[in-house]
């Protein structure tokens, strides 16, 4: 029991020390926000803890270095004069005031050894974020506006588009640029028309057709392409994406007819034993032995397989419509097979195995009809659309 203690307590020892070194570690290679992240986990858990008062020193060490050189960051790009700095400026402010804001709820800290309390130097930077926040709104709107007004590709609209966002979200509601971004939107996304064909010399379901074309049921999430399987006359489309039937082949209705023989031997009741000579033999009391009467039965089993398949293959192809040329084909099938097993029987079913009898209770069904083939063969077809839709990329 002593052994079991002195080990865990050993254990513990070495994980804590271990902790601590990892931190002192984090901050000797400069890394002070894991170093931050670090020491201010442990003393969440237990502030006042003698063991977690390396912590407290390393929380200080790491502070201290960590402001010193954000503030020695953001001091060269403002003297660097370049507006697109606005973003790193109005970041490393956030960060500051962040980092005060998860050792602010730790205090006080004390330090035991020393007599006094960690010494955290703080600053309301609540100013220059509301400065730097003005100056990299007025920055994202101007650039996203030139972007917009001068856009000669989808990428330029989309650029245009996340400046304008990231703009909502900082400064929601400013100027104009909730509309301006719409019209970003809009003017970056890929207009796709969708057009269904039809090869074969067998009818496509209706019902198939609209699921097939149903993009609703795919659950996509792309936020620069639209489907539109009715082309709206007012679309200038940038591309063409054709669902082509090539080929539905059904096979004929088929039953299959299999002869089985089966025979069993079967307890039939029970008969006196006798001996070689033919004389009852009797146990030693006197008394007749009786053995179980076994005969031989057996059985004729008819099994009937009912069959039919349906097979459609076909391909999908996406064409430029700007450029007049085909980008990517990619080929689609599927295959659908009805099977029907029944069965009947002549003779004696007691010979007839476990797994057989059951299908004795089944009876012939109705063929599916052509139609219903094709359709059962489609349901696959949407699940292999669906992965050429989201894994086909225009740009």
């Amino acid at each position: 029991m002593k052994k079991t203690i002195l080990f865990t307590t050993v254990l513990v020892l070495l994980i804590a020390c271990g902790g601590v070194k990892k931190t002192q570690e984090a901050i000797n290679t400069g890394n002070y926000s894991a170093a931050i992240n670090k020491a201010i986990r442990n003393l969440a858990d237990n502030k006042t803890k003698k063991g977690n008062q390396p912590y407290v020193l390393l929380l200080e060490e790491a502070f201290k270095k960590y402001t010193q050189r954000e503030l020695e960051n953001i001091a060269y790009l403002k003297k660097e004069g370049n507006p697109a700095n606005y973003d790193a400026i109005f970041n490393g402010y956030s960060r500051l005031k962040n980092v005060q804001r998860q050792i602010k709820p730790l205090l006080p800290l004390q330090v035991y050894e020393e007599d006094r309390n960690a010494r955290f130097s703080f600053t309301n930077y609540d100013n220059e974020i509301l400065v730097a926040k003005d100056n990299l709104s007025d920055y994202l709107y101007d650039n996203a506006s030139e972007l917009l007004q001068n856009a000669k590709f989808k990428e330029d609209y989309r650029n245009a588009y996340r400046d304008f966002e990231y703009l909502n979200e900082l400064s929601p509601g400013f100027a104009d640029s909730r509309e301006k971004m719409d019209e970003a939107y809009m003017k970056g996304l890929d207009y796709v028309k969708v057009n269904m064909v039809n090869d074969t010399e067998q009818i496509v379901p209706e019902r198939l057709e609209e699921e097939l074309l149903n993009f609703n049921t795919y659950g996509l999430n792309d936020q620069w392409t639209q489907y539109h399987t009715n082309p709206l006359a007012e679309v200038d489309y940038d591309y063409e994406m054709e669902v082509a039937f090539r080929a539905i082949n059904i096979s004929p209705e088929q039953i299959q007819e299999k002869q089985i023989i089966k025979e069993r031997q079967i307890k039939d009741g029970v008969e006196v034993l006798v001996d070689a000579d033919g004389r009852v033999v009797k146990d030693s009391l006197g008394n007749e032995i009786k053995v179980d009467r076994f005969r031989t039965v057996s059985c004729n089993f008819y099994q009937f397989t009912q069959h039919k398949s349906a097979q459609v293959t076909g391909n999908v192809s996406y064409i430029d419509l700007q450029r007049k040329q085909q980008l990517n084909s990619y080929p689609i099938s599927s295959e659908f097979v009805f099977e029907h097993v029944y069965a009947n029987y002549n003779g004696d079913k007691r010979a007839l195995d476990n797994d057989l009898v059951p299908l004795l209770d089944r009876v012939a069904v109705p063929f599916p009809s052509n139609e219903q083939m094709v359709y059962d063969a489609g349901e696959d077809l949407k699940s292999r659309l669906k992965d050429i839709v989201v894994r086909h990329k225009f740009n």
